[in-house]
């Protein structure tokens, strides 16, 4: 395997000083000796609640070829006989690598915000690229203060595009990772009221994200959603960050990005497109009108980074959702099938109607029904109750045939449902599951979701154990 760093550049680039015997140089950058592969450096960062200094044995044990280390624990990891970086702040030290990954590449760097649909939007990026270049992007959400520099360190020299997502939870947050990332292209998919008890309102959460447009390299480009009530907000406050060129995806007929028709079904989408003024007709793996929206800001991206539309466009057909995300399961029922869409990983208010949106889009066999497994949505402040009441008409509009329902937030859409609905209620994840497996019927579509905090993924891995197919592999829609 090919050298990321050289030990010289990594010395330079984290501004440490080298201890012991060093190594040409490492494969590649761990912050987690739990998944460290042979010949990474391992750079022991102090979290909230881990520091990575007390692992620094067993990222050995795993093969780590270099530490990177606070200068304060070297008295404590001096008996160890490996090459080490040492420098005043591991977390700093990995931040000065991820600089300097970015001052060397010379890819086209697109960078994703927005309320919704970052993950998802970044990983469609990372599929439809792939067929014009080499791509580097973030693994999973690594959007944060660590993330996104871990990403930027572990960013390969000879890459042609890479992809970034960058998250917040409040103000502020997102400003020094965008001045890292330095991208050319930046996407806000769209604004919504995720972390909304963190803000006063809709518009302090959209100058929230706003703050990427202070990275964007001169004579980039910002892509906002046209059809977002907050696109014009955004669209000043990115002139007004001296952004060069300001341009818009949706179905808005201003959009530079635009969406001529649409065609959904239940595990796909099928649209035309005028993209920079190409005619674009494309078949998207991964359902939703969502995911549709979505697309356009990737083909548009994909397009303002120099890409081939004609090669770009047909990867579309084998896009898939996450874990978490939206990825869909055959389930061996004794009696038939079970679709089981896993969306698990967060809500919002947005998010949420979407996705019961997905639900009603999914056929059902037989005698089955659409199940709804929902969750509380956590960090909406004062509105809470009514966000999480709201959803009773998009539960009824969209066709959903029962729900079961776990968190105490949740009570508060058990009561706007009408008279008589079929509804489970549970205080807790986890009495929630033996009623949910007992309840499934062949032919059922179940969606299930909830802020992260809900543990939501076990109620997935619960049906996925009750319902284990042949030699032992699961079904994927």
């Amino acid at each position: 395997m090919s050298l990321l760093w050289t030990s010289g550049d990594l010395v330079a680039a984290t501004g440490g000083r080298p201890f012991g015997q060093m190594v040409a140089g490492v494969t590649g950058i761990s912050i987690d000796s739990r998944t460290l592969q042979p010949g990474e450096a391992f750079f022991a960062i102090k979290g909230d609640q881990f520091d990575g200094h007390d692992f620094a044995t067993a990222a050995l044990k795993a093969g780590a070829a270099m530490l990177v280390v606070a200068e304060g624990k070297l008295p404590a990891l001096g008996r160890l006989t490996v090459p080490m970086i040492v420098v005043p702040d591991v977390l700093t030290a990995l931040e000065k690598a991820g600089v300097a990954a970015r001052t060397r590449t010379r890819a086209k760097i697109i960078a994703v915000t927005g309320s919704v649909g970052k993950t998802s939007t970044k990983e469609a990026l990372r599929h439809v690229l792939s067929a014009v270049g080499k791509v580097h992007a973030a693994d999973k959400s690594f959007n944060n203060h660590w993330g996104v520099p871990l990403t930027l360190a572990r960013m390969p020299e000879d890459c042609d595009y890479a992809i970034f997502e960058i998250g917040m939870n409040h103000p502020g947050e997102i400003r020094p990772l965008a001045k890292q990332v330095r991208p050319h292209i930046a996407i806000i998919t769209l604004i919504a009221e995720a972390h909304l008890g963190h803000f006063k309102n809709m518009d302090e959460i959209a100058r929230a994200k706003a703050e990427i447009f202070e990275g964007i390299e001169p004579g980039g480009y910002a892509i906002l959603n046209r059809d977002d009530p907050r696109s014009k907000l955004l669209g000043k406050l990115a002139r007004d960050a001296g952004v060069a060129h300001v341009v818009g995806f949706g179905e808005n007929p201003r959009a530079h990005f635009k969406l001529i028709a649409c065609s959904l079904q239940g595990d796909s989408s099928t649209i035309s497109a005028k993209i920079g003024g190409k005619d674009v007709s494309a078949k998207i793996g991964a359902p939703g009108r969502h995911v549709v929206q979505n697309t356009l800001a990737v083909l548009g991206a994909a397009y303002l980074a120099g890409a081939d539309l004609d090669r770009v466009a047909p990867a579309l057909a084998t896009l898939s959702a996450e874990r978490g995300r939206g990825k869909r399961y055959l389930l061996p029922h004794p009696e038939g099938v079970v679709a089981l869409i896993d969306e698990s990983y967060n809500a919002n208010p947005t998010s949420m109607r979407a996705a019961l949106e997905l639900l009603g889009a999914t056929p059902v066999n037989g005698s089955g029904r659409r199940i709804a497994v929902l969750g509380d949505m956590l960090e909406l402040g004062e509105q809470t109750a009514k966000f999480h009441a709201d959803l009773a008409e998009v539960v009824v509009r969209t066709g959903t045939d029962m729900v079961f329902l776990a968190g105490t937030e949740m009570s508060a859409l058990a009561d706007a449902l009408p008279a008589g609905f079929p509804v489970e209620h549970r205080a807790t994840t986890e009495e929630l599951a033996g009623l949910l497996t007992k309840a499934v019927r062949p032919g059922d579509a179940i969606m299930i979701k909830s802020s992260l905090r809900m543990g939501f993924s076990r109620l997935v891995d619960a049906l996925i154990s009750h319902f284990p197919a042949q030699a032992g592999k699961t079904k994927r829609a």
